[in-house]
């Protein structure tokens, strides 16, 4: 645990150097990176910037290496998010959208990447707000909330990935080549789009090959549809972009009740029980959610964020696929488990999952001139098909909101279940293991 006690070192140390140098809170509105291209400013060019850095430690997965040395213990530091923003509306119907950066650059990674598109969109208004349409490489996406994230303001220290569903093996870090259809017509918002997969042959997630279970097929993929509609009881939400708020910290009363698709035409495959015959079968993917963000009290500015969704997924076969974010291991020896190397565990499959995430805003002068705190749990619960037990991850962890979420500086701890085969074949879980992480953001 010595890499353990380096962070919370570190973190004491950066809590106490920011609080020295804390300035006064600028009390006047908030200033953008706009350029006007009319008088009213209806017609404009905006830029932002984000940058999510890491320090974590992780209790490594069974039999983890790096670069073939065993490692329990990994302690690294990595850019988990850096995103530009350039978009703007360009006439009363012709907007356009781009965001450039990259993701999960480590010690690992490969040295000098070079920024790439995440979005490129152009997109028409046909009817105000109630019709516009638009295509390119795109977010708007279909399922649930957080297929889509903001991830400026994501409430927990991770969005719940196992809603970006195909993230990374048809699609590029969940953006979709797509034709899409998006408004709000009152209280009802909605998003509808048809995307063509991209090529398995490209995925770093998995190869072309074929098994016992289900695998996204490599085969020419036939059109992808999707679509995530959500109904909005209190205060409406913007749909400028397709990326959806994790926490509003009191400024909005949002009470929102959803409901999504995604669905493809033989996007899986797997042997037969001859172990030579081809089975293709449907992607099929719904879900339900609800989202609530409200103040509690307006004059001191604490809020309440509550989130839930339930998901019933139909990837094929006894489908499972783990994700470790940013992965800090890069292989495991005949000692590893189903999880695989690093932190990798369980999170997307065919099944059942749960999702629920609360947060509470306290007074905005909690710090005095250092801002305030806005602490969180989450779990998720996953009852896939190929499994005996359920898939249960809990996190929980604090957000120090120095000016809100222009500079946030959060710690988070996550448990996570280790699986592995008994002696009848069956796959339980067997251990845990934790991962701690600090990070510090800043935006504009």
């Amino acid at each position: 645990m010595k890499y353990f006690s380096i962070l919370l070192t570190g973190l004491s140390l950066i809590c106490g150097e920011m609080h020295a140098q804390s300035s006064k809170e600028d009390s006047k509105e908030k200033k953008e990176l706009k350029f006007n291209l009319n008088a009213d400013g209806s017609h404009y060019v905006k830029g932002t910037f984000l940058n999510q850095v890491w320090l974590r430690y992780t209790q490594a997965n069974p039999g983890s290496e790096v670069y073939g040395t065993p490692d329990n213990d990994l302690f690294d530091i990595g850019l988990r998010r850096t995103r530009i923003q350039l978009y703007g509306q360009l006439s009363d119907q012709v907007f356009f959208y781009t965001q450039f950066g990259q993701n999960n650059l480590s010690y690992r990674s490969p040295r000098k990447q070079g920024l790439f598109f995440l979005d490129a969109i152009g997109e028409y208004k046909v009817m105000q707000e109630k019709l516009s349409l638009g295509a390119g490489l795109t977010g708007w996406n279909g399922l649930s909330r957080y297929s889509s994230p903001s991830i400026g303001s994501i409430l927990s220290l991770d969005a719940p990935l196992y809603q970006q569903a195909t993230n990374d093996v048809n699609d590029q870090f969940v953006r979709k080549l797509s034709v899409y259809a998006k408004g709000q017509w009152g209280k009802l918002d909605y998003r509808v789009a048809v995307s063509k997969p991209m090529s398995i042959q490209n995925s770093d997630v998995q190869g072309p090959e074929i098994g016992e279970n289900a695998l996204f097929s490599s085969e020419p993929g036939y059109a992808q549809y999707h679509g995530y509609f959500k109904y909005m009881l209190m205060d409406k939400e913007s749909n400028t972009t397709p990326y959806q708020v994790g926490s509003y910290l009191g400024t909005k009363s949002v009470f929102n009740i959803g409901a999504g698709f995604m669905t493809q035409k033989e996007a899986m495959w797997h042997y037969a029980d001859n172990g030579v015959d081809t089975v293709r079968s449907n992607l099929r993917l719904l879900a339900v959610d609800v989202f609530y963000d409200k103040p509690i009290d307006t004059s001191k500015g604490t809020a309440v964020t509550a989130y839930a969704s339930f998901s019933h997924n139909d990837y094929g076969k006894n489908y499972v696929r783990n994700i470790g974010a940013m992965n800090p291991a890069t292989g495991t020896n005949e000692n590893g488990s189903f999880n695989g190397s690093g932190n990798a565990f369980p999170m997307i499959g065919t099944g059942n999952t749960i999702y629920a995430q609360l947060g509470y805003l306290f007074q905005k002068d909690l710090l005095g001139k250092a801002g305030t705190l806005q602490p969180y749990i989450s779990s998720q619960y996953s009852d896939f098909a190929l499994f005996s037990d359920p898939m249960v991850m809990y996190d929980g962890g604090i957000n120090w909101l120095i000016n809100g979420n222009r500079a946030k500086l959060s710690f988070g701890y996550q448990s996570r279940p280790i699986f592995t085969q008994n002696n009848s074949g069956a796959y339980i879980s067997s251990d845990r293991k934790g991962m701690a992480v600090m990070q510090f953001q800043v935006a504009i």
